[in-house]
């Protein structure tokens, strides 16, 4: 967690053009932090941006144009969801959407080295994902050379800030369930691979301050794809029920998001929440108890929309952080602890996880109930030495695409390989690889990994992830368009109107019994 002081912070513009309601405590969120004079502090800037789609190209040309014309560099993107890490066309079969709408889009270019992303990126998955090859990696690991994936959960450092992610949608069919799914896919298990997990979420809620803590702010960043169950209660939900009219049925229902992130804002307090899913921006804020000073901060909760022409898709965080604060990744040792004392839940059979604290029926298993590390096992995490996450540990699983060729179409779907980063990290951690369980249960469409091959010319890549000196703007935000949007943008287009209405809330979100 970022160790700053109260700083001034500057609103930035509303998801809309009209004002927003004031909320109790606080008007609408405020994006920006403003510097104080001489307190040791330096800015870190943060591009986010929504639903991804494959499109890095364009939103790497959009940051690009927004650097040239404000003269400074940001030093992270973040990605909150549908990625759409595709290798090769193989990896097409193992995204849960229509087959007419599958499209190989961009990142193939940076997994096969064509391309090297410019700035370290940062995703969670979505519903809209190259599931085979994400479920390689359950606690996250290099995707591309400078591209990081969280994993199904996760908690890791940047700069000092701690930022926590979980991956996928919800669906009350599968929330109890563990993490069965690998390829080859049956036709449930194509959808079931991206639905949240209770354990997971779980997990996360171990990231909450000790009990007598009422003031801090555990966590500085938190992501999630879906939006959290009740949101639109603290923004101006009249003007977003006008603007997407479905949404207020499956608002009053339960139907819209899941249910149980609101908990997870609650206990972890987010100083900033980061979502998308929904294709709408929307701000809301979300005050936590208290009164006056003995309040911790509100979390300011944020959606962004997909990268396509006239949408408010990326917007730009400046935070302060101490100033000889590394632009580097790092595990963070609550994190990893956490991971160790509920090691116990990892399981690759398909089998309904009973969690600790669950009330219910069910009786508890479990001696122990609160899994939020002791001083002592954080000793045992420091005795792990450097927490810094090593960039050259990349490796490519499948095939590369190097040119996108008829007969490069006219291949089987992707195997499922045995990720060396997955291998490595649950070996120094010392806790079950989840990804091997997943191989071990069967050797059908195991494949063996390109980089293991006698003819594989992988080559690895360290990326350039040295600190920048910023300007002294405070924010920026790109609305999706104008005369100077990357060609890239311009060249994508929605392809038919009755798939935005149909993606406007996930047929995978189901309202809890």
């Amino acid at each position: 967690m970022s160790t700053e002081e109260t700083v001034e912070e500057v609103q930035c513009c509303c998801s809309h053009d009209e004002a927003q309601e004031t909320i109790d405590p606080a008007p609408q969120p405020l994006i920006v932090e403003e510097e104080e004079v001489n307190n040791g502090k330096k800015k870190v800037k943060i591009a986010v941006v929504g639903c991804s789609h494959g499109e890095m190209d364009a939103i790497y040309e959009t940051m690009a144009m927004i650097e040239e014309k404000k003269g400074y560099k940001f030093d992270l993107l973040i990605c909150c969801g549908d990625y759409q890490a595709v290798r090769n066309h193989g990896d097409l079969p193992h995204m849960s959407i229509p087959p007419k709408y599958r499209s190989l889009q961009t990142f193939y270019k940076y997994y096969s080295g064509e391309k090297k992303a410019p700035v370290l990126t940062l995703f969670i998955g979505g519903n809209h994902e190259a599931s085979g090859f994400l479920c390689e990696l359950p606690n996250g690991g290099w995707v591309a050379p400078n591209i990081f994936y969280m994993g199904f959960a996760n908690c890791i450092q940047f700069a000092g800030l701690r930022i926590a992610g979980l991956s996928g949608i919800y669906s009350h069919g599968d929330v109890d369930f563990s993490h069965y799914e690998r390829p080859a896919f049956a036709e449930r298990d194509v959808k079931s691979a991206y639905h949240v997990r209770n354990v997971d979420m779980f997990r996360l809620r171990q990231l909450k301050a000790a009990n007598n803590d009422k003031l801090s702010n555990p966590v500085d960043i938190m992501l999630s794809h879906d939006w959290p169950g009740g949101i639109p209660d603290f923004g101006d939900s009249a003007w977003l029920f006008k603007k997407k009219d479905r949404f207020k049925e499956d608002h009053k229902s339960g139907k819209l998001g899941n249910p149980a992130l609101m908990k997870l804002i609650y206990d972890c307090r987010p100083r900033y929440y980061l979502a998308a899913h929904l294709h709408i921006k929307f701000a809301a804020l979300v005050p936590h108890k208290g009164s006056g000073s003995e309040r911790p901060q509100p979390t300011r909760f944020l959606s962004l929309d997909k990268p396509i022409p006239g949408r408010e898709f990326m917007q730009a965080l400046e935070i302060n952080v101490a100033s000889d604060a590394k632009m580097e990744l790092s595990y963070d040792p609550e994190w990893l602890a956490i991971l160790k004392n509920t090691d116990l839940l990892t399981t690759a059979d398909k089998t309904k996880i009973v969690l600790p604290d669950r009330i219910g029926s069910v009786p508890c298993v479990y001696e122990r109930k609160d899994f939020r590390p002791t001083a002592e096992e954080l000793e045992e995490i420091a005795k792990l030495g450097d927490l810094t996450i090593k960039t050259d540990t990349f490796k490519q699983t499948a095939p590369p695409l190097k040119e996108d060729t008829p007969e490069a179409k006219n291949v089987p779907p992707s195997a499922y390989y045995r990720n060396p980063q997955s291998a490595e990290f649950c070996q120094w951690l010392g806790i079950r690889d989840l990804n091997y369980l997943l191989v071990e249960k069967s050797s059908d469409y195991v494949g063996i990994p390109f980089y293991m091959m006698p003819d594989s010319d992988e080559t690895e890549s360290k990326p350039n992830q040295d600190d920048v000196d910023f300007g002294e703007d405070d924010f920026i935000i790109d609305r999706g368009h104008g005369s100077e949007e990357p060609e890239a943008k311009k060249s994508r287009l929605e392809e038919n109107k009755e798939e935005e209405e149909e993606e406007g809330q996930s047929e995978d979100v189901v309202a809890p019994e």
